[in-house]
């Protein structure tokens, strides 16, 4: 059962999140924790754990589509797609009450967009309209050949940003909205900083938004990811020690020194390898893997009591075990929780799966994702400064070259895609209004984002001892202290928003 709860917790935030798997370089643990997702024994688990009662199956949300133009910036252009989107009326004060939007992103996104999370206690409070759009070019909402070379290229947060005001009119004529209805978005990761940049650039649409976990700085080399991941490791307020830390170093050196001698022979079957390491692409690919398993532990920490930093560091530091055998402790019971038999470590295969064309109507669209980094973000998680605890082998380059491998984009592109990117929306300096910025410190992305009140009303929450998008999930009793002060502050804000929109409207 401990496998089973460590897939539906993570499963559980992602379906939350619409998509926050940016920090995943594995791309066989991505596909795996979504494999789930759409199950019925997922769906069980989700309800009776976190759906507010009532709330879900007896007032299910009704899902449709919207046709958008697949080039909002070229009206020659008469090219369509359909775009999915949920609506939850059961809260709504008809026909004034505030609407909520809730943004999809990297990942197909569900019907708990507008079932359960904090937007939706929010939404009980205030009576809102629920509504959310799943990102273009994921889940179903993309063309068959979406995927080509040729069609990929109008996926971006540009065009991302232009669906959200073409479904703002259409939801304002379906219901006939006015000025009177009260536009918030919520969004977590890539879709926090889609919130933010709605505020920043559709101000006249949507009043204020909530930005969470928001890596609203584009970063081409983010070595600062496992610097966080580093001091979360050592951090005893969530079970991490400085001799975890040393432990887990140790271990990756361990792994570097016979990778450099050519020995590993014993390590494809100690780290239970689908097939034989060819070379040093393969071995980037390992210990690519292997450090996912310590990176998700730390950006999730807390999401279950099998994927957290306590129980990585116990493994880690079992009495009489060497440092190499912690990371075999690891590697098992990663493998365990996830029901696999091996880990695919080909580089090959990885560079075969970004190639493909093929949908996949479920789960991450993990050749989206990497294009966006290519033409937008970077944020490519490396260890080749002396802080990382994982292997040097996680290089920049290697990341670099499959931008250009598999979408024909050079590095200088990346690299002034990037910039680009920064200068388009301001990075964590937008100069907009009516933002709240929340993150955690455990989370690794929140060194990207606004961690600073850049004025009176761009706000920024640091809650201490949280990790990724941690104040979207429902609220619990369990909840620390810190969480349960940051959702205060939220909804004292949401509110206050909520009332100086009407005093503006009465003059």
């Amino acid at each position: 059962m401990a496998g089973l709860w460590l897939q539906l917790s993570l499963l559980l935030l992602l379906a939350l999140l619409g998509g926050t798997e940016g920090a995943w370089n594995g791309r066989q643990i991505r596909k795996k924790l979504h494999q789930l997702k759409e199950t019925e024994q997922f769906k069980s688990f989700y309800t009776n754990r976190w759906m507010p009662k009532g709330a879900f199956p007896n007032t299910p949300s009704v899902e449709s589509y919207i046709v958008q133009p697949l080039d909002h910036f070229n009206r020659l252009n008469n090219a369509t797609y359909n775009q999915r989107y949920w609506i939850n009326e059961q809260y709504w004060n008809h026909p004034d009450g505030p609407v909520f939007l809730y943004i999809g992103g990297e990942s197909s996104l569900s019907e708990f967009s507008v079932l359960s999370g904090e937007h939706i206690e929010l939404a009980q409070t205030h009576r809102a309209l629920l509504v959310s759009l799943e990102h273009r070019y994921y889940g179903s909402s993309i063309n068959p050949d979406g995927l080509t070379l040729e069609n990929i290229k109008f996926l971006s947060s540009q065009q991302a940003l232009a669906d959200l005001a073409s479904f703002h009119m259409f939801i304002s004529q379906k219901y006939n909205l006015t000025r009177q209805n009260t536009w918030i978005c919520f969004g977590g990761s890539y879709p926090g900083s889609l919130s933010a940049w709605f505020r920043l650039k559709f101000p006249h649409l949507v009043y204020a938004a909530v930005a969470s976990s928001a890596p609203v700085r584009a970063e081409l080399d983010f070595t600062g990811y496992n610097k966080v991941v580093a001091l979360s490791l050592a951090d005893p307020v969530i079970g991490g020690s400085e001799k975890c830390l040393d432990a887990v170093k140790k271990g990756f050196q361990a792994v570097d020194s016979l990778l450099q001698k050519g020995n590993v022979t014993q390590m494809e079957k100690d780290f239970y390898s689908c097939g034989s390491l060819q070379g040093s692409d393969d071995y980037s690919e390992f210990v690519g893997n292997l450090a996912d398993i310590f990176m998700g532990a730390v950006q999730y920490n807390g999401m279950s009591p099998v994927s957290n930093v306590q129980y990585i560091c116990q493994l880690m530091s079992i009495k009489d075990n060497s440092a190499y055998d912690g990371l075999r402790s690891v590697n098992r019971m990663y493998m365990n929780s996830m029901g696999l038999s091996c880990i695919s470590n080909s580089h090959a295969k990885s560079v075969a799966d970004l190639s493909s064309t093929k949908l996949s109507l479920i789960g991450v669209g993990e050749r989206q994702w990497y294009y966006q980094t290519c033409t937008e973000f970077g944020y490519y998680q490396t260890c080749e400064d002396p802080s990382c605890p994982f292997s040097p082998l996680i290089t920049l380059k290697s990341q670099l070259d499959l931008c250009s491998q598999i979408f024909q984009v050079p590095t200088e592109s990346v690299l002034q895609s990037v910039q680009f990117t920064n200068e388009f929306y301001g990075a964590d300096r937008p100069k907009s209004s009516r933002i709240i910025f929340v993150n955690g410190d455990v989370d690794p992305w929140h060194a990207l984002s606004v961690l600073k009140n850049q004025s009176r009303s761009e706000i920024a929450i640091l809650i201490n001892g949280t990790s990724h998008c941690a104040n979207m999930k429902p609220s619990q009793t369990s909840d620390p202290l810190s969480l349960q002060e940051a959702r205060k502050e939220i909804a004292t804000q949401v509110a206050t928003w909520l009332k100086s929109a009407q005093q503006e409207l009465r003059g």
